[in-house]
């Protein structure tokens, strides 16, 4: 039965059985990166829209927290990286709390892998090498937008664009000083499947010296 528009919705009703894959003691890999390289290209196989957005969460000097979406761009085992206008509030609340955590919400596979961590600003050479693979377009909106900003219209916004193109004709778009990047180093790094009865499974890597030790947690 359809639902007339404006008609209120019973969200305590709304659930939804999960499968009965699961991840077993002997599964998982001997370090986080392996293990999300592994559920990352499973993501990509499963035809995933966008498998590497992930929802990062900070909270600045107000102690008031924030998310949003944004993209994987990066991986290695220092960790998991993202590229930002540093004028957003992205990047100003890790200048003053560098704490913060991801998330990927992977829906469809009954999956989400959450991180949490410490996030640094990314060297200006990667910061670089990643700006001159973007498309065009991109580099000329990473100058013609302050991100975060207030502006009085979308005019004002295709304005600053148009002149950034004028600005740039003919040549090469170097890297904006007010853009770079961040790699969240992470400290603990959990494994979300979903399983009937709710009876989840939870895998989670914490640091412990140089390597990781893994445990499962009741769901």
């Amino acid at each position: 039965m359809s639902r007339s528009h404006g008609e209120p919705v019973d969200l305590a009703a709304l659930r939804a059985e999960y499968a009965d894959g699961g991840l077993d003691v002997g599964d998982p890999a001997d370090d986080p990166f392996s293990m999300f390289r592994r559920w990352l290209g499973e993501a990509m196989d499963a035809g995933l829209h966008e498998p590497n957005a992930m929802v990062l969460s900070t909270v600045g000097d107000d102690a008031r927290p924030s998310s949003r979406m944004v993209l994987l761009k990066g991986l290695d085992e220092r960790g998991f990286v993202l590229f930002t206008n540093h004028t957003s509030r992205k990047a100003d609340d890790p200048a003053a709390n560098p704490q913060c955590a991801l998330l990927f919400p992977w829906h469809p596979l009954e999956r989400q892998v959450r991180i949490e961590g410490t996030a640094s600003v990314l060297e200006r050479e990667a910061v670089e090498a990643y700006h001159r693979s973007r498309p065009r377009p991109a580099q000329l909106g990473a100058w013609a937008s302050l991100q975060s900003r207030p502006v009085a219209s979308r005019e004002e916004l295709n304005a600053a664009y148009d002149e950034m193109v004028r600005r740039f004709e003919g040549r090469d778009v170097p890297v904006p000083d007010h853009w770079g990047g961040y790699r969240v180093e992470p400290e603990t790094v959990e494994f979300w499947q979903g399983r009937p009865g709710r009876m989840h499974d939870r895998l989670v890597y914490e640091r412990d010296g140089a390597g990781w030790r893994i445990q499962r947690l009741a769901p």
